[in-house]
């Protein structure tokens, strides 16, 4: 605990009035993430900035009911429901402990906007369809984009988080744009100037 990181002057402009839910799961994680198996042990001294904000600041891009693909530590879902009460969150995860954290947390945390789906996300299918999904280093888009593609209704959208490299990834996962008849994609970045390293986003329309 002693290298975990102060909270940044921007986490409680993020948040606002859900700064303290925001606190409550960064210092849980902080504590139990690294012995629990959901993030390595370099992952405390950065965790707000390199992980809960930089998860936060895309919560503007959501509405609807929206799949988290490999919820995993619950980034970015867990910090969506905080940053997002008003969107309805599926949390996808295979494996049995991280579900099982993301189950504590929801609970502890108070967020009925989350539902917590233990599965893969090829072998699931939702009803209805979902507005939106996401997803934070799952992997490539030329994976990811046949696992999270078929879980959007019709006009619904792909919201993934990727880091520097996401141009490369999209040119990589030319045909799979094309079969799965993706349009309007784009690359967003989010959070400038308020975090040090914003968010890339791959944004398209699933059709």
């Amino acid at each position: 605990m002693s290298s975990f990181e102060a909270e940044p002057a921007a986490a409680a402009a993020i948040f606002g009035d859900r700064i303290e839910l925001a606190r409550r799961f960064t210092a849980a994680l902080a504590e139990h993430g690294e012995e629990r198996g959901l993030i390595g042990p370099l992952e405390p001294p950065r965790l707000w900035s390199r992980h809960v904000l930089n998860s936060a600041v895309a919560g503007s891009l959501f509405s609807g009911r929206v799949g988290d693909v490999g919820s995993g530590a619950g980034l970015p879902g867990l910090v969506l429901a905080i940053v997002r009460p008003d969107v309805q969150w599926v949390l996808i995860e295979p494996m049995e402990r991280r579900i099982a954290w993301l189950n504590e947390q929801a609970a502890e945390l108070g967020l009925d906007n989350v539902e917590v789906v233990r599965a893969r996300a090829e072998d699931w299918k939702p009803a209805p369809p979902l507005d939106a999904v996401t997803a934070r280093a799952v992997s490539a888009l030329r994976t990811l984009i046949p696992l999270t593609a078929p879980l959007v209704r019709d006009g619904g959208e792909l919201i993934l988080m990727k880091g520097a490299s996401v141009e490369g990834e999209v040119a990589a996962a030319s045909k799979q744009i094309r079969a799965f008849k993706l349009t309007d994609v784009r690359v967003e970045i989010v959070g400038e100037g308020l975090v040090d390293e914003p968010t890339r986003v791959f944004r398209a329309t699933v059709r």
